[in-house]
Protein backbone atom coordinates (compact mmCIF):
# COMPACT_ATOMS: atom_id res chain seq x y z
CA UNK A 1 0.00 0.00 0.00
CA UNK A 2 1.44 3.38 -1.02
CA UNK A 3 2.05 6.11 1.52
CA UNK A 4 1.44 9.69 0.46
CA UNK A 5 2.82 12.75 2.20
CA UNK A 6 2.35 16.50 2.03
CA UNK A 7 5.19 18.91 2.75
CA UNK A 8 4.83 22.54 3.69
CA UNK A 9 7.78 24.93 3.88
CA UNK A 10 8.99 28.43 3.17
CA UNK A 11 12.35 30.19 3.09
CA UNK A 12 12.78 33.96 3.11
CA UNK A 13 16.07 34.61 1.31
CA UNK A 14 17.07 36.97 -1.50
CA UNK A 15 16.72 35.40 -4.95
CA UNK A 16 18.29 37.36 -7.79
CA UNK A 17 16.57 35.32 -10.53
CA UNK A 18 13.15 34.06 -9.36
CA UNK A 19 12.24 32.92 -12.87
CA UNK A 20 15.23 30.56 -13.00
CA UNK A 21 14.24 29.15 -9.60
CA UNK A 22 10.67 28.73 -10.84
CA UNK A 23 11.80 26.75 -13.89
CA UNK A 24 14.02 24.53 -11.72
CA UNK A 25 11.29 23.94 -9.13
CA UNK A 26 8.71 23.12 -11.78
CA UNK A 27 11.00 20.63 -13.49
CA UNK A 28 11.98 19.08 -10.15
CA UNK A 29 8.44 18.75 -8.76
CA UNK A 30 7.09 17.49 -12.10
CA UNK A 31 9.93 15.00 -12.40
CA UNK A 32 9.11 13.69 -8.93
CA UNK A 33 5.44 13.35 -9.83
CA UNK A 34 4.30 15.86 -7.22
CA UNK A 35 1.29 18.17 -7.26
CA UNK A 36 0.62 21.31 -5.28
CA UNK A 37 1.59 24.97 -5.23
CA UNK A 38 4.97 26.70 -5.23
CA UNK A 39 5.38 30.48 -5.05
CA UNK A 40 8.76 32.01 -5.87
CA UNK A 41 9.68 35.68 -5.55
CA UNK A 42 12.74 37.82 -5.02
CA UNK A 43 11.94 37.28 -1.29
CA UNK A 44 12.33 33.46 -1.41
CA UNK A 45 10.07 30.41 -1.78
CA UNK A 46 6.80 29.11 -0.32
CA UNK A 47 5.64 25.59 -1.17
CA UNK A 48 2.97 23.01 -0.38
CA UNK A 49 3.37 19.77 -2.34
CA UNK A 50 2.19 16.19 -2.08
CA UNK A 51 2.89 12.77 -3.54
CA UNK A 52 4.32 9.33 -2.83
CA UNK A 53 6.64 9.45 0.15
CA UNK A 54 9.77 8.39 -1.75
CA UNK A 55 9.08 10.99 -4.44
CA UNK A 56 8.53 13.69 -1.84
CA UNK A 57 11.79 12.75 -0.10
CA UNK A 58 13.62 13.00 -3.43
CA UNK A 59 12.15 16.45 -4.01
CA UNK A 60 13.13 17.62 -0.50
CA UNK A 61 16.71 16.35 -0.89
CA UNK A 62 17.12 18.14 -4.21
CA UNK A 63 15.56 21.37 -2.94
CA UNK A 64 17.84 21.39 0.09
CA UNK A 65 20.88 20.85 -2.16
CA UNK A 66 20.43 24.50 -3.22
CA UNK A 67 22.39 26.46 -0.62
CA UNK A 68 19.80 29.20 0.10
CA UNK A 69 17.18 26.50 0.86
CA UNK A 70 19.48 24.17 2.83
CA UNK A 71 17.93 24.94 6.22
CA UNK A 72 14.29 24.91 5.12
CA UNK A 73 12.00 23.83 7.96
CA UNK A 74 10.01 21.06 6.26
CA UNK A 75 6.66 20.26 7.86
CA UNK A 76 5.28 16.81 7.00
CA UNK A 77 1.72 15.51 7.17
CA UNK A 78 -0.10 12.48 5.80
CA UNK A 79 -1.98 13.01 2.56
CA UNK A 80 -4.86 11.20 0.91
CA UNK A 81 -3.23 10.58 -2.48
CA UNK A 82 -5.42 13.12 -4.26
CA UNK A 83 -4.76 16.31 -2.32
CA UNK A 84 -4.04 18.73 -5.18
CA UNK A 85 -5.61 18.94 -8.66
CA UNK A 86 -2.40 19.95 -10.42
CA UNK A 87 1.11 21.35 -10.09
CA UNK A 88 1.37 25.15 -10.07
CA UNK A 89 4.71 26.99 -9.82
CA UNK A 90 4.52 30.77 -10.14
CA UNK A 91 6.61 33.90 -9.65
CA UNK A 92 4.97 36.67 -7.63
CA UNK A 93 6.11 40.05 -6.26
CA UNK A 94 5.52 38.91 -2.64
CA UNK A 95 5.63 35.49 -1.01
CA UNK A 96 2.54 36.51 0.96
CA UNK A 97 0.33 39.16 -0.62
CA UNK A 98 0.01 41.82 2.07
CA UNK A 99 0.61 44.51 -0.60
CA UNK A 100 3.49 45.88 1.44
CA UNK A 101 6.67 44.86 -0.42
CA UNK A 102 8.45 48.11 0.44
CA UNK A 103 8.12 47.43 4.18
CA UNK A 104 9.83 44.04 4.06
CA UNK A 105 13.60 43.63 4.04
CA UNK A 106 14.89 40.13 3.37
CA UNK A 107 18.51 39.06 3.82
CA UNK A 108 20.23 35.69 3.89
CA UNK A 109 19.14 35.57 7.56
CA UNK A 110 15.47 35.94 6.65
CA UNK A 111 12.96 38.74 7.26
CA UNK A 112 14.43 41.62 9.22
CA UNK A 113 12.63 43.55 11.95
CA UNK A 114 9.93 41.00 12.67
CA UNK A 115 8.64 39.60 15.93
CA UNK A 116 10.72 37.41 18.21
CA UNK A 117 10.37 33.74 17.30
CA UNK A 118 8.88 31.51 19.99
CA UNK A 119 9.09 27.73 19.89
CA UNK A 120 6.01 25.98 21.32
CA UNK A 121 7.89 25.39 24.57
CA UNK A 122 9.01 29.02 24.85
CA UNK A 123 5.45 30.13 24.15
CA UNK A 124 4.27 28.21 27.19
CA UNK A 125 7.03 29.72 29.31
CA UNK A 126 6.03 33.22 28.19
CA UNK A 127 2.46 32.54 29.28
CA UNK A 128 3.66 31.12 32.60
CA UNK A 129 5.64 34.31 33.19
CA UNK A 130 3.14 36.90 31.90
CA UNK A 131 -0.23 35.15 32.29
CA UNK A 132 -3.33 36.85 30.92
CA UNK A 133 -1.23 39.78 29.76
CA UNK A 134 -0.27 37.69 26.70
CA UNK A 135 -2.57 38.05 23.68
CA UNK A 136 -2.85 35.62 20.76
CA UNK A 137 -3.39 37.39 17.43
CA UNK A 138 -4.59 35.22 14.54
CA UNK A 139 -2.63 35.94 11.36
CA UNK A 140 -4.94 33.93 9.11
CA UNK A 141 -8.13 34.80 7.26
CA UNK A 142 -11.12 34.92 9.63
CA UNK A 143 -12.76 31.98 7.87
CA UNK A 144 -9.90 29.66 8.84
CA UNK A 145 -10.37 30.50 12.51
CA UNK A 146 -13.99 29.30 12.45
CA UNK A 147 -12.92 25.68 12.96
CA UNK A 148 -9.89 26.17 15.24
CA UNK A 149 -7.85 28.80 17.04
CA UNK A 150 -5.81 29.39 20.18
CA UNK A 151 -7.77 29.83 23.38
CA UNK A 152 -8.87 33.44 23.78
CA UNK A 153 -7.30 34.51 20.48
CA UNK A 154 -8.19 37.75 18.75
CA UNK A 155 -9.41 36.99 15.23
CA UNK A 156 -9.19 40.08 12.97
CA UNK A 157 -11.99 40.72 10.49
CA UNK A 158 -10.08 39.72 7.36
CA UNK A 159 -11.06 37.85 4.21
CA UNK A 160 -7.55 37.92 2.70
CA UNK A 161 -4.06 38.94 3.79
CA UNK A 162 -4.59 42.17 1.86
CA UNK A 163 -7.06 43.22 4.58
CA UNK A 164 -4.57 43.13 7.46
CA UNK A 165 -2.96 46.54 7.04
CA UNK A 166 -6.29 48.37 7.15
CA UNK A 167 -7.33 46.19 10.08
CA UNK A 168 -4.30 46.91 12.25
CA UNK A 169 -4.44 50.60 11.32
CA UNK A 170 -8.14 50.81 12.26
CA UNK A 171 -7.51 51.57 15.92
CA UNK A 172 -9.43 48.48 17.07
CA UNK A 173 -6.33 47.00 18.65
CA UNK A 174 -4.75 50.12 20.14
CA UNK A 175 -4.93 48.64 23.65
CA UNK A 176 -2.64 45.81 22.53
CA UNK A 177 0.26 48.03 21.55
CA UNK A 178 1.90 47.79 24.98
CA UNK A 179 1.07 44.12 25.63
CA UNK A 180 2.91 40.95 24.54
CA UNK A 181 1.21 39.93 21.29
CA UNK A 182 1.84 36.45 19.86
CA UNK A 183 1.00 36.21 16.16
CA UNK A 184 0.32 32.79 14.70
CA UNK A 185 -0.68 31.23 11.38
CA UNK A 186 -0.68 27.81 9.72
CA UNK A 187 3.03 27.26 9.10
CA UNK A 188 4.56 30.57 10.17
CA UNK A 189 5.05 32.42 6.89
CA UNK A 190 2.27 34.98 7.22
CA UNK A 191 3.51 36.01 10.67
CA UNK A 192 7.01 36.68 9.33
CA UNK A 193 5.46 39.62 7.48
CA UNK A 194 2.55 40.46 9.78
CA UNK A 195 4.83 40.89 12.80
CA UNK A 196 6.91 43.44 10.85
CA UNK A 197 3.79 45.36 9.84
CA UNK A 198 2.56 45.41 13.44
CA UNK A 199 5.88 46.60 14.84
CA UNK A 200 6.04 49.32 12.19
CA UNK A 201 2.66 50.52 13.44
CA UNK A 202 3.55 50.85 17.09
CA UNK A 203 3.00 47.39 18.58
CA UNK A 204 5.93 47.29 20.97
CA UNK A 205 6.22 43.63 21.99
CA UNK A 206 5.42 41.30 19.11
CA UNK A 207 6.21 37.59 18.90
CA UNK A 208 5.61 34.98 16.22
CA UNK A 209 4.97 31.29 16.80
CA UNK A 210 7.88 29.49 15.14
CA UNK A 211 6.65 26.82 12.73
CA UNK A 212 3.10 28.03 13.18
CA UNK A 213 0.13 25.99 14.32
CA UNK A 214 1.54 22.90 12.61
CA UNK A 215 4.66 22.76 14.81
CA UNK A 216 2.62 23.59 17.91
CA UNK A 217 0.19 20.76 17.17
CA UNK A 218 3.05 18.33 16.68
CA UNK A 219 4.40 19.30 20.10
CA UNK A 220 1.24 19.41 22.20
CA UNK A 221 -1.53 17.73 20.22
CA UNK A 222 -4.88 18.34 21.91
CA UNK A 223 -3.36 18.88 25.36
CA UNK A 224 -2.12 22.44 24.85
CA UNK A 225 -3.67 25.81 24.10
CA UNK A 226 -4.96 25.00 20.63
CA UNK A 227 -8.69 24.32 20.22
CA UNK A 228 -10.31 22.51 17.31
CA UNK A 229 -9.17 21.78 13.75
CA UNK A 230 -6.62 23.37 11.45
CA UNK A 231 -7.77 24.61 8.06
CA UNK A 232 -5.37 23.46 5.31
CA UNK A 233 -5.13 24.46 1.65
CA UNK A 234 -5.58 21.11 -0.05
CA UNK A 235 -8.47 18.72 -0.65
CA UNK A 236 -8.40 17.56 2.97
CA UNK A 237 -9.40 21.12 3.95
CA UNK A 238 -8.80 20.38 7.64
CA UNK A 239 -6.58 18.32 9.92
CA UNK A 240 -6.51 17.50 13.62
CA UNK A 241 -3.65 16.89 16.04
CA UNK A 242 -4.98 13.81 17.78
CA UNK A 243 -7.98 11.64 18.50
CA UNK A 244 -10.97 13.30 20.10
CA UNK A 245 -10.39 16.81 18.76
CA UNK A 246 -13.69 18.64 18.27
CA UNK A 247 -13.83 21.39 15.70
CA UNK A 248 -15.11 24.79 16.81
CA UNK A 249 -17.11 25.20 13.61
CA UNK A 250 -20.89 24.75 13.59
CA UNK A 251 -23.03 23.45 10.74
CA UNK A 252 -25.10 26.22 9.14
CA UNK A 253 -28.13 23.91 9.10
CA UNK A 254 -28.12 21.87 12.33
CA UNK A 255 -25.46 23.73 14.42
CA UNK A 256 -23.59 20.52 15.25
CA UNK A 257 -19.77 20.70 15.45
CA UNK A 258 -18.08 20.25 12.07
CA UNK A 259 -14.80 21.14 10.36
CA UNK A 260 -16.30 20.69 6.87
CA UNK A 261 -16.47 23.64 4.51
CA UNK A 262 -18.54 23.53 1.30
CA UNK A 263 -19.14 26.05 -1.47
CA UNK A 264 -22.30 28.12 -1.77
CA UNK A 265 -24.57 26.73 -4.50
CA UNK A 266 -24.80 30.19 -6.04
CA UNK A 267 -22.34 29.98 -8.94
CA UNK A 268 -21.68 33.71 -8.72
CA UNK A 269 -20.73 33.39 -5.06
CA UNK A 270 -19.15 30.00 -4.24
CA UNK A 271 -18.27 31.32 -0.78
CA UNK A 272 -17.14 28.65 1.66
CA UNK A 273 -19.35 27.97 4.66
CA UNK A 274 -19.67 25.19 7.24
CA UNK A 275 -22.05 22.27 6.71
CA UNK A 276 -21.79 18.85 8.36
CA UNK A 277 -21.59 15.59 6.41
CA UNK A 278 -25.12 14.52 7.38
CA UNK A 279 -26.73 17.74 6.16
CA UNK A 280 -24.65 17.63 2.99
CA UNK A 281 -25.76 14.06 2.31
CA UNK A 282 -29.38 15.12 2.90
CA UNK A 283 -29.04 18.01 0.48
CA UNK A 284 -29.81 20.62 3.11
CA UNK A 285 -28.75 24.28 3.27
CA UNK A 286 -27.27 24.74 -0.22
CA UNK A 287 -26.50 28.45 0.13
CA UNK A 288 -24.29 30.54 2.37
CA UNK A 289 -25.95 33.03 4.72
CA UNK A 290 -25.58 35.87 2.22
CA UNK A 291 -27.23 34.00 -0.67
CA UNK A 292 -30.22 32.21 0.87
CA UNK A 293 -33.14 32.84 -1.51
CA UNK A 294 -36.26 34.36 0.03
CA UNK A 295 -38.30 31.63 1.72
CA UNK A 296 -35.69 28.98 0.93
CA UNK A 297 -33.74 28.81 4.20
CA UNK A 298 -32.84 25.23 4.99
CA UNK A 299 -34.30 23.95 1.70
CA UNK A 300 -32.90 20.81 0.18
CA UNK A 301 -30.83 20.49 -2.96
CA UNK A 302 -30.54 17.61 -5.33
CA UNK A 303 -27.51 15.58 -4.31
CA UNK A 304 -24.51 16.61 -2.26
CA UNK A 305 -22.02 19.22 -3.38
CA UNK A 306 -18.35 18.40 -3.60
CA UNK A 307 -16.26 20.96 -1.77
CA UNK A 308 -13.91 22.93 -3.98
CA UNK A 309 -11.61 25.89 -3.77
Amino acid sequence: MSLTKIVLFYVFTPLSDPEAVRLWQHALAEGCGLKGRVIVSHQGINATLGGEIDDVKRYVRSTRSYAPFRDADIKWSTGTGDDFPRLSVKVRPELVTFHAPDEITVTADGVQGGGEHLTPGRLHRLIEERGDEVVFFDGRNAMEAQIGRFKGAIVPDTDTTRDFIAEIESGRYAELKDRPVVTYCTGGIRCEVLSVLMKNRGFSEVYQLEGGIVRYGESFGNSGLWDGSLYVFDKRMHMEFGEGAESLGRCAECAKPTPLFVNCANEECRKLFLRCAACTESGLHPHCGECVPAGAAGSAITGAEAPSR
